[in-house]
């Protein structure tokens, strides 16, 4: 059975409230498209200011990206900064300014010592070679290996006793044999060590400075650490009243007696007892002084 065909419906007319919403749509439609332009179109990256802020929105550094900064650093005059220097090992000598070390020090350790097993290069120009060998006794909480840093820059240095062409140095291992061994040992041991070398080092019943027997500079390490009076009141940094103690002790080793100051108010010779008195002179560590051998009036 065929169905009869179904009846056309007529367009009808919009009402006028129809016409008013077809309008509406229409402008919407356009007013997105629009929008979307825009958008689009602007550039990546801009800055756009503080949320809120609508006169850094509109102003026209907003849309002008940022300069990347130069790789190089620069002085605020603009001019390229200099580049960093190489790093360099550590001094193994305390920093400069510092007169004396923090804490208490160690009255006595065990008696026993360890000793570097570093050999260095023979120092210095001429004359005979004195070997030499680096402890620190156990138990005094100083390290060997930056003691023996300390002693070997000192003995190697041409402001001291290889300066003079006369004598050279070299650092061995403990096992090595040596001329002589320089010490560091606490005020305890190094009141007997001193003692039995024939020396008394006490003051006041406290064993106070260092010394020297056959074979031996012995460093208190109540001096190492805390330097002695004529220094601070000089404020002369301890690693220059190291110097001068190493220089001193092992100055003995070589055959030098205790010296007068030759000048008042010029550099103390380094025989002079400095540790205790400047007699009259001024901190210094070297047995030479602008290229020459600095002495005084022999005690």
């Amino acid at each position: 059975m065929i169905s009869p065909p179904s009846p056309v419906t007529e367009p009808r007319s919009l009402a006028p409230g129809d016409r008013w919403r077809q309008a509406w749509l229409v402008v919407l439609a356009a007013t997105v498209v629009l929008f979307t332009v825009v958008a689009v179109g602007r550039p990546f990256g801009t800055a756009s200011g503080p949320p809120g802020n609508a006169a850094a929105a509109a102003s026209p550094s907003a849309l002008i990206p940022a300069p990347a900064p130069s790789a190089i650093p620069t002085t605020p005059l603009g001019v390229p900064a200099p580049a960093s220097p190489t790093p360099t090992p550590a001094s193994p000598f305390p920093a400069e300014g510092v007169l004396k070390l923090p804490g208490d020090v160690p009255v006595k350790g065990s008696g026993d010592f360890a000793f570097a097993n570093e050999r260095g290069p023979i120092a210095g120009t001429g004359g005979t070679v004195r070997r030499f060998k680096v402890a620190v006794e156990k138990g005094s909480g100083e390290d060997v290996t930056a003691f023996a840093a300390q002693v070997r820059a000192i003995l190697s240095d041409e402001r001291s006793w290889v300066g003079s062409g006369r004598v050279r140095m070299q650092m061995v291992a403990g096992a090595d044999p040596a001329d002589f061994t320089v010490y560091l040992a606490t005020r305890e041991t190094a009141g007997r060590m001193c003692e039995r070398g024939g020396t008394g080092i006490r003051i006041n019943g406290v064993p106070f400075t260092s010394c020297r027997a056959v074979g031996k500079a012995i460093i208190n390490l109540d001096r190492w650490r805390m330097s002695a009076r004529p220094y601070l009141e000089a404020r002369a940094d301890l690693a220059v009243y190291r110097q001068y103690v190493i220089n001193h002790e092992v100055g003995h080793e070589l055959g030098h007696r205790h010296e007068g100051c030759p000048k008042a108010g010029g550099p103390a010779p380094v025989m002079v007892q400095q540790t205790l008195t400047l007699r009259g002179c001024v901190p210094f560590s070297w047995p030479r002084h602008h290229g020459r051998d600095l002495s005084g009036p022999r005690l």
